[in-house]
C-alpha cells in the first residue's frame, strides 16, 4: 500500500478540509491522476495519486484533518491483478451500452447533491474542474431549468403548473459546514473592523474617456498583446500614480512602527465559487497596460479554479475590488488587512452632468476609498481619490506621469 498524506500548503497553515473525492473508494487510479481536492483557509489543491492502483479512502468529504495526515492508500498490486484478469466476453457484455464516464462532465459528491436539491440535470452543467468535471462551485452557479412558456387557453399545461409552483414552496432549512476559506474571510473582516479606525470616502470619475480610447484601440491591441484591454488595468496604473504621491495610502502599521512601501503590490479582488479571494499584481508600478491585463486573467483563472497558491495572495499594500461586474451602484468595502487602504469600482451608469454649464450624458462610476485613519489623513485620502478620477478621465497623464 502506498500512503496518500496531506502536504504541507503553507507556513501558517496546520489544517485542511477534504473538499471532494474525485474518484470512489475502491475506484483504479493512474499515476498522477487527481482523486481529490483539500481546502485550506486560503486556497484549494488537488492531491494526485502517487503510484497506479486501487484506492482506498480513509477520510471523508467535508472532515478537517492535520498537515501530513494520511487520508488515502492505493494498493499497487491490483494493477497486476487487473491486467492479468481476462475479459469476459459474451453478447450480453458486448451489446450492453457503454457506462457513462466519471471523468466527463462528471459531479463530485458535493456537487451532485446541491444539484439534486436544485433540481438540475447534472448533464446540463458545464463543468470547470479537470477534464470537465463538475465541482462544488459549478453546481452551486446552476441554475434550474425555466418554465416554458404556457400558451392562452392551455388548460392542462396552466394546471400542471400551478401544481408545480405549490409544491416548491417550502419552510425546510440547509445547513453546511463552513469552509476554511469562508471562516478566514469572517474572521479577517470583523478584525478589520474591530481593529481599524476604517472610514470611506467617496468621489465620481466620467469614464468617457477610458471608454473612448478602448474602443479605438482595442482591437490592435488584443492583436499585437494576446489580452484584451480592460478597465482594470486603466485603474491599476492610475492607483500606482496615486500612491506614488501619497505613499501613506501605500503603507501600513505594524506595532509602533509605520511602515511604507517604494512599490505597488496591488491585490485584485477575484469574486470564486469557494469565496472571495485577493491574487496580488507584484510591482504593478512598474508594468505596462499589456503586463497587467495578461497577469490579472492569469490570477483570476488559477485563482476560480482553486489553483492559486498562498504566496501569490500575501502581503499586497493595496487593493482594488469591483463589485460593479454584479451590479453595484456604491459600496464602502472592508480594509483587507494588514493594508491600510481599499478602492471599490463600482458599476458604470449613464447619467445627468453639468459640463460648461450645460446638461449632459455622461458614462459616470462612483469610486470609494475605504482607509485606516490612524495612518491616512483626510487630506491624503481625498487627495489619492481626486488624482486617481484625473487620471482616468484624461488617461493619457497615464502615459505622460504628470
Amino acid at each position: 500500500m502506498v500512503e496518500i498524506k496531506v502536504p504541507a500548503v503553507g507556513e501558517s497553515i496546520t489544517e485542511v478540509t477534504i473538499a471532494s473525492w474525485t474518484k470512489k473508494d475502491g475506484a483504479m487510479v493512474k499515476l498522477d491522476e487527481v482523486v481529490a481536492s483539500i481546502e485550506s483557509d486560503k486556497a484549494t489543491l488537488d492531491i494526485s495519486a502517487p503510484k497506479a492502483g486501487k484506492l482506498k479512502i480513509l477520510v471523508k468529504e467535508g472532515e478537517t484533518v492535520a498537515i501530513g495526515s494520511k487520508i488515502a492508500e492505493v494498493d499497487e498490486t491490483a494493477v497486476a491483478t487487473a491486467t492479468a484478469e481476462p475479459t469476459p466476453k459474451s453478447p450480453e457484455a458486448s451489446a450492453a451500452p457503454a457506462a457513462p464516464s466519471q471523468e466527463k462532465n462528471f459531479p463530485s459528491p458535493a456537487a451532485a447533491k446541491i444539484l439534486a436539491e436544485k433540481g438540475v440535470d447534472a448533464g446540463s452543467v458545464q463543468g470547470s474542474g479537470r477534464d470537465g468535471r463538475v465541482t462544488k462551485g459549478d453546481a452551486l452557479s446552476a441554475q434550474a431549468s425555466q418554465p416554458i412558456p404556457l400558451k392562452t387557453g392551455d388548460s392542462e399545461l396552466r394546471s400542471l403548473a400551478h401544481q408545480t409552483m405549490a409544491s416548491s414552496f417550502s419552510r425546510e432549512i440547509r445547513r453546511e459546514k463552513m469552509t476554511g476559506l469562508r471562516k478566514t474571510i469572517a474572521t479577517r473582516l470583523v478584525n478589520a473592523k474591530n481593529t481599524t479606525a476604517m472610514l470611506t470616502t467617496f468621489n465620481e470619475v466620467d469614464m468617457s474617456a477610458v471608454m473612448e480610447i478602448r474602443k479605438k484601440h482595442k482591437d490592435a491591441f488584443k492583436e499585437k498583446h494576446g489580452v484584451g484591454l480592460g478597465f482594470m488595468s486603466f485603474f491599476t496604473k492610475a492607483c500606482c500614480v496615486a500612491l506614488k504621491a501619497y505613499p501613506a495610502v501605500n503603507g501600513m502599521i505594524d506595532g509602533n512602527e509605520l511602515v511604507y512601501h517604494n512599490y505597488a503590490d496591488v491585490g485584485v479582488a477575484v469574486s470564486t465559487p469557494r469565496g472571495l479571494v485577493v491574487p496580488i499584481i507584484r510591482n504593478a508600478e512598474s508594468m505596462g497596460m499589456a503586463q497587467i491585463e495578461s497577469k490579472i486573467i492569469e490570477l483570476a483563472g488559477r485563482a476560480r479554479d482553486g489553483k492559486i497558491t498562498i504566496d501569490e495572495m500575501q502581503n499586497g499594500t493595496f487593493t482594488i475590488t469591483n463589485g460593479g461586474i454584479f451590479g453595484s451602484m456604491l459600496s464602502t468595502p472592508i480594509l483587507n488587512a494588514p493594508q491600510s487602504a481599499i478602492l471599490g469600482m463600482h458599476n458604470i451608469v449613464e447619467r445627468p452632468v453639468a459640463v460648461n454649464g450645460q446638461v449632459v450624458i455622461r458614462p459616470i462610476m462612483y469610486l470609494a476609498l475605504s482607509y485606516d485613519h490612524r495612518i491616512i489623513d483626510g487630506r491624503e485620502s481625498v487627495s489619492f481619490l481626486k488624482t486617481v478620477k484625473e487620471m482616468l478621465e484624461d488617461p493619457s497623464r497615464l502615459l505622460l506621469d504628470v
